[in-house]
């Protein structure tokens, strides 16, 4: 037996079991007692604007607690304008740690839209 037989004979197991386990919760009421039984499934913030090749892959990442890079960097560009909000206000004057959290927001800002950028020309990072 090649290896695509032997994948292809696996995911046929797999699939089984996931049968047979949706039967006996079926056959046991549990599905009846979900809440959103009989219900579509509420999309996520986003979904309609996430490319379609890009919705299971995201979700994945979701499911384990895990942000794409792209959320990262936006949180951390959220954090440092945060920093800078609070020096601005306990400063009068412009001060050289103002200026540098200017500096490291736009570097972020630009490395994010580069990011952006690629992923939208080829669909990879």
């Amino acid at each position: 037996m090649n290896a695509e037989e032997q994948r292809e004979r696996r995911l046929k197991l797999q699939d089984d079991h996931i049968g047979r386990a949706l039967r006996e919760a079926e056959a046991s009421g549990e599905l009846r007692q979900a809440p959103s039984f009989g219900k579509p499934l509420a999309e996520a913030a986003g979904f309609a604007e996430t490319p379609d090749e890009f919705r299971l892959p995201f979700k994945i990442l979701k499911d384990a607690g895990v942000a794409p890079p792209e959320v990262e960097v936006m949180r951390e560009i959220t954090a440092l304008q945060q920093q800078l909000a609070e020096l601005s206000r306990a400063a009068t004057a412009e001060t050289a740690a103002q200026r540098a959290l200017q500096q490291r927001i736009a570097e972020k800002r630009q490395h994010l839209a580069l990011r952006l950028e690629r992923l939208r020309a080829t669909g990879a990072l």
